[in-house]
């Protein structure tokens, strides 16, 4: 009877470790997912703020583009504005690059 009181008692504990590995790698599971949305939600915050830098830029005029060609640090972002022909400007601000055309206006056509 009580050899039995033990293997009774020995598999109990055997129970809870299996339950407790099995906790443990669902708490582990669930914490590599809530990282995994923190991460997803900064980049999304990221690509946001460069996508609200990018229109601004494009909706700059021509002399207002001339004003900023080269590097020029906006917050934490560097933003280069080229001008590889006339009336093309090449603006890129982080991993977005886009190129925008600004014609003349008709009185530098001369």
């Amino acid at each position: 009877m009580r050899a039995e009181r033990g293997v009774v008692l020995l598999e109990v504990l055997v129970a809870l470790m299996i339950l407790g590995s099995a906790a443990l790698a669902l708490v582990e599971l669930e914490s590599a997912g809530l990282r995994a949305t923190a991460a997803a939600r900064d980049r999304e915050l990221e690509l946001t703020d460069l996508d609200r830098l990018m229109v601004a830029y494009t909706l700059l005029n021509r002399p207002e583009l001339d004003q900023r060609l080269g590097d020029r640090t906006v917050g934490r972002y560097v933003v280069n504005v080229q001008r590889p022909e006339r009336g093309l400007y090449r603006i890129a601000v982080g991993s977005l690059i886009t190129v925008a055309y600004k014609p003349a206006a008709s009185d530098d056509k001369k």
